[in-house]
């Protein structure tokens, strides 16, 4: 599983990477794609919408079910990844490229510091997968 250093990373698995003066552009991680599997519908925020940091702004439906999308930071959405509505398995195939959610502009740039650093979120995701129950044949 790939931790990208330059990217700043939430408990919820959405990740964030600085662009230009005060916008970010958000994702979410390769472990909630991998956990959901083949991803089949994203339902992305509105451009324009006010989000505040860990409210959901949309979700991700696979056949193993559905998980929200939560901004990682407080701010007004700006531009979002419309590929991802004809093709939502870019998700799975690119999740800290072409899979983006979102771009936000930021309201408070202080919100930064409440994110995670690679190492912190791989630490996290380590102590996930230990608690998670074996699947059938896994030991």
């Amino acid at each position: 599983m790939e931790f990208p250093e330059d990217l700043l990373y939430t408990r919820e698995h959405s990740w964030v990477r600085q662009e230009g003066e005060g916008q970010v552009v958000m994702g979410v991680t390769e472990f909630v794609q991998n956990e959901l599997g083949e991803i089949s519908y994203v339902e992305l925020p509105e451009v324009g919408m006010r989000v505040q940091q860990m409210e959901v702004i949309g979700s991700l439906e696979s056949i193993r079910g559905v998980t929200e999308i939560y901004a990682p930071l407080s701010g007004r959405v700006t531009e979002v990844n419309s590929f991802l509505l004809d093709d939502p398995s870019i998700i799975n195939d690119d999740p800290y490229g072409e899979g983006w959610i979102a771009v936000i502009e930021m309201e408070d740039p202080e919100e930064l510091k409440r994110l995670m650093d690679a190492s912190d979120y791989q630490a996290l995701i380590e102590r996930e997968l230990e608690t998670l129950p074996l699947e059938e044949g896994e030991e």
